[in-house]
């Protein structure tokens, strides 16, 4: 009986601590949020509604971006004294305080808290800083967007301040860009209005026509020819037997051509060396005859021959024999002198007569022989 009773005791005391809940604290009397405005969660916490701060809710939001003013309710900006504009930022006292006009403009509030001024004879501009100059008498007589300047009026004569590629008194000319010749490779420029272009020749391009193109990425040469980029064209280095721009052209195919009357072959290829235009003509000779001119060209020329050097001939000849009938006649200075030179004259003329004498025995025995 005993465990009995004890397991009823304990099922007892299970049931009243499931039944016993303690009340909530925000339905109890302890919660201190603004009911109005707020509610109370599980855990006693103040949850505001929107446009509502602080730790019980009771506390409105300004306006954002209101700095001098105050709020009865959410999003507004009720203006502290001196202060207004729809953020309570303007200074009712700025006139009085500040005294932003000037030469001697009268300052006066607006209802939304801005200042006026108001400019007395011959100044102008928000402060009445700007005196009534030629740029306010006047229409402005700056050109292409030009600033008219007088400082602040107080100048006896305007200035104009141009905007970029305009110069002149009245911003009246446009600068020429292309003065100072920005492109290269003798690319055309185009002046524009504070800007240039260059239309570039074959081969170049770039803003300023420096960048050299590969006139041989396309491989132009052809049957086996070797391709050298130029600045602004190519070349072709041709293989043996093969000619022309692209080495299109066989130098066999070209030596089919007759020439006048027969005399030989002819042929003529043009090519491209560089930037110039070569012609390049191969002549092939036969083995013909000569023509009735040109054989008396031959015997003319051949007659003239023989008669200069028969001619030098008989001059040698008679010149030596001459040497040798004439007795060398010498200066006679010295009477030693003049013997030695008749003894040398009278030697070689007995030489000269010793010779004579043998060559005539000999021309009589061969005479004789015939």
């Amino acid at each position: 009986m005993a465990p009995v009773r004890a397991g009823g005791v304990l099922l007892l005391l299970g049931c009243c601590f499931v039944l016993h809940i303690p009340p909530s604290a925000g339905q109890g009397s302890d919660c201190t949020c603004n009911m109005t405005n707020s509610r109370c969660d599980e855990s006693g916490i103040c949850r505001c509604d929107p446009g509502w701060g602080g730790e019980h809710c009771d506390r409105c939001v300004l306006m954002p971006g209101c700095v001098h003013g105050s709020c009865q309710q959410p999003w507004q900006c009720t203006c502290e004294p001196g202060w207004g504009g729809r953020f309570c930022d303007k200074d009712l006292s700025v006139c009085s305080s500040q005294q932003p006009c000037q030469n001697g403009a009268t300052c006066t509030m607006k209802d939304n808290g801005d200042f006026t001024c108001l400019c007395p004879q011959g100044f102008h501009g928000r402060l009445c800083q700007r005196r009534s100059g030629p740029c306010h008498q006047s229409r402005s007589p700056c050109k292409n967007g030009g600033l008219c300047e007088d400082a602040d009026g107080f100048a006896a004569e305007l200035s104009c301040r141009c905007l970029a590629g305009f110069t002149g008194p009245r911003c009246e000319t446009d600068i020429d860009d292309c003065r100072m010749k920005p492109c290269a490779n003798d690319a055309v420029c185009l002046d524009g209005i504070n800007r240039f272009s260059c239309v570039c020749p074959g081969g170049f391009t770039g803003r300023f026509c420096t960048v050299n193109l590969d006139d041989c990425a396309s491989r132009p040469c052809l049957n086996g020819g070797r391709c050298l980029d130029l600045a602004g064209g190519f070349r072709c280095i041709c293989q043996l037997g093969f000619m022309g721009n692209t080495c299109d052209t066989s130098l066999s195919s070209n030596w089919t051509t007759r020439g006048e009357k027969g005399k030989g072959k002819r042929s003529s290829n043009m090519t491209h060396h560089g930037n110039r235009l070569m012609k390049v003509t191969v002549s092939d000779r036969g083995g013909a005859g000569l023509s009735d001119v040109q054989l008396i060209v031959v015997v003319v020329l051949g007659a003239v021959t023989l008669a200069v050097v028969a001619l030098t001939t008989g001059l040698v000849l008679w010149g030596h024999c001459r040497n040798c009938s004439s007795t060398p006649s010498w200066s006679r200075t010295r009477s030693q002198g003049a013997e030695r030179s008749r003894r040398r004259g009278r030697s070689e003329a007995q030489q000269c007569q010793i010779s004579v004498l043998n060559s005539e025995p000999q021309k009589k025995s061969n005479m004789e022989a015939v």
